[in-house]
């Protein structure tokens, strides 16, 4: 049997139709994204981390405040880190008889100091810095660390701890 034209344009429509792309349903796929928006917004927010290696332990503190945006210098037991860049071998520094500011490091934060001089024009925003240090380094390393620091204008200096938990009591 002959088919009409009419049958003959609508099974041609038909084919057209089912090569064509599908359609994507754009409200369930909206709905996912904001979703996953608002989760990064909310956890990005509300965590600071401070660069951490395996190679350092840090002390424990029972302090609330929550640490700030700084430039972070790592110390272990081997090497000397700022903002994850190697500056100077730490058995060096101790080998060096002297008890002043360490050169190497006072290079690397005057450079540190002039990049936020031109980022920050608030001067409260300057000269944070943060130092998480091994727990077993000597108190000598970490003087002569503070030491540069101050020289190199970074006067507010914090020290990177891990937050003991509370004990029934709050006493230890």
């Amino acid at each position: 049997m002959k088919m009409s034209r009419r049958a003959k344009r609508m099974e041609q429509h038909y084919k057209r139709k089912k090569k064509g792309l599908i359609a994507l349903n754009m409200v369930s796929l909206m709905d996912i994204f904001t979703i996953l928006v608002f989760f990064l917004l909310v956890n990005s927010s509300e965590v600071e981390v401070v660069p951490s290696t395996k190679a350092i332990k840090l002390p424990e503190s029972a302090a609330e405040a929550k640490p700030r945006e700084t430039v972070a210098i790592v110390v272990n037991n081997k090497d000397l880190l700022v903002q994850g860049k190697r500056v100077a071998e730490v058995p060096r520094i101790m080998r060096d008889g002297r008890q002043g500011v360490i050169p190497a490091l006072l290079k690397e934060l005057q450079f540190h100091a002039k990049r936020a001089a031109r980022i920050h024009r608030d001067p409260k925003k300057r000269g944070k810095i943060t130092i998480a240090g091994d727990r077993d380094i000597p108190y000598v390393l970490l003087k002569r660390i503070m030491l540069t620091c101050s020289q190199a204008g970074f006067p507010d200096i914090a020290l990177a701890v891990v937050q003991r938990s509370n004990t029934a009591g709050g006493a230890q």
